[in-house]
């Protein structure tokens, strides 16, 4: 099967050119600018149907997991695709899926391209960048300014910094800094004006890490998180994993959000895991 999504780096112009290209092939894809990066990126949405509440799909949150924005681009044509020709999306009839799908395949472009092209791609940025990175540049996850988007979100972000103090991170680094104050990055407030726009009614965040599936954070747990969680593994062969100390990830930061009325799951895919909530 030929696919227009095929596996490339996925720097913002390669991203560009699937997502045009498939706005070409399958008209009834709408894309949008939702935002823009630090460093004046396009943030793009994919809508595939019309609803209401829609299920929500975030990639490339981190820099280095560059290959969720092909996972969420993969979906969207496979969707695309069984809708078109009326055909099976896995075990299930593409016209069957009446629910509005929103994808947004790169949430943090800048870090992404960091990853891939080493500082020089932060732009006013780039000696900050190089100054952070004691390695390669393959390991960055953080925007332009050295915040960790998946921690930047306005829920338990106090205990997350005290977390990451506790770590040696207080200022700006390659991960886990969640910025001076919640939502300061483009790249977060997004995200949030996104969902508070569009109320998802579910949050899949997509990460590359573990082969696993965390499905319990906190306090906030959503009672079918298990059911969820097993549906995954089910159809992942990806093991369960009780996470239950751990605090929530983006996505589950957004549904847990008091703005937000989202059940969020965040999925590590690929040789990552998996999790639920």
């Amino acid at each position: 099967m030929d696919y227009i999504t095929k596996p490339q780096p996925m720097t913002t112009e390669n991203q560009r050119k699937m997502i045009f290209s498939l706005q070409d092939a399958y008209p009834a894809l709408r894309v949008r600018t939702v935002g823009r990066s630090l460093c004046d990126r396009p943030i793009y949405a994919l809508e595939i149907g019309r609803s209401a509440d829609p299920l929500l799909i975030a990639g490339g949150t981190h820099g280095q997991e560059w290959l969720t924005c092909l996972l969420a681009l993969r979906f969207a044509e496979a969707l695309l695709r069984a809708q078109a020709e009326n055909g099976l999306l896995w075990l299930a009839q593409g016209r069957s899926v009446t629910r509005s799908v929103l994808i947004v395949p790169c949430v943090n472009p800048d870090g992404v391209e960091i990853a891939l092209r080493g500082p020089e791609a932060a732009g006013d940025y780039a000696p900050l960048v190089a100054s952070l990175l004691a390695g390669s540049p393959d390991d960055w996850n953080a925007n332009a300014r050295g915040v960790d988007i998946n921690h930047n979100f306005d829920a338990n972000w106090e205990a997350l910094r005290e977390l990451e103090i506790d770590s040696g991170i207080t200022g700006p680094a390659p991960r886990r800094y969640g910025g001076a104050t919640p939502e300061s990055e483009p790249e977060t407030q997004a995200m949030v004006a996104l969902c508070n726009a569009r109320l998802p009614r579910m949050l899949i965040a997509l990460h590359s890490q573990g082969r696993e599936i965390f499905w319990r954070y906190s306090e906030r747990l959503p009672p079918d998180s298990r059911a969820l969680a097993e549906l995954f593994s089910a159809a992942s062969g990806y093991k369960l994993s009780d996470n239950a100390d751990s605090l929530p990830s983006a996505a589950s930061r957004i549904g847990s959000s008091p703005r937000s009325t989202s059940r969020a799951i965040p999925l590590r895919s690929g040789w990552g895991g998996i999790r639920c909530r």
